[in-house]
């Protein structure tokens, strides 16, 4: 856990350095990516705000994920999470954004989307990357390993 700390607090400094924030989107990883953060003194000054969007009306209400996005692809999807990425920008103003949708199981796999597949996004002030994730595990492996894979995509882009 303490690596896990460290590498956040490198996260924190280089955000704050750069006078850059972050703010989050969560499904499916239930704030554990902001719990992560808000454990680490200092958070306060580059984390504007997360918010927790687990039902496609507050993916819609609070977000702005356009109705016709979650009805012809769903809520776990690139489409959805670009559409969070933006929404969770918007409202926290953020330089940058994490935002997380998938299916934590055991239930909600389909055939086309198995209980494991996640869509994870970066918005940076310069670009937009979603990744399509399979991850393995039960319920708490799945979010943990999203969690993680979600901070190691932000690592990497800030070279950390």
């Amino acid at each position: 856990m303490k690596n896990k700390h460290e590498n956040i607090e490198k996260i924190i400094q280089k955000l704050a350095s750069q006078n850059h924030t972050i703010s989050f989107a969560e499904s499916c990883t239930g704030g554990r990516i902001a719990a992560t953060f808000t454990a680490v003194s200092g958070a306060s000054s580059i984390l504007d705000g997360s918010c927790v969007t687990y039902s496609n009306d507050i993916k819609h209400l609070w977000l702005g994920v356009k109705e016709e996005t979650l009805t012809k692809f769903g809520a776990v999807s690139s489409q959805c999470v670009s559409q969070m990425l933006e929404g969770i920008q918007r409202l926290a103003g953020s330089n940058y954004a994490l935002a997380v949708s998938g299916i934590a199981g055991p239930l909600g796999g389909t055939t086309l989307k198995p209980v494991g597949t996640v869509y994870i996004g970066l918005q940076t002030p310069f670009s937009q990357e979603i990744f399509q994730c399979f991850f393995h595990g039960d319920r708490e492996m799945i979010q943990r390993q999203s969690t993680t894979f979600a901070i190691q995509k932000l690592e990497e882009f800030l070279e950390i």
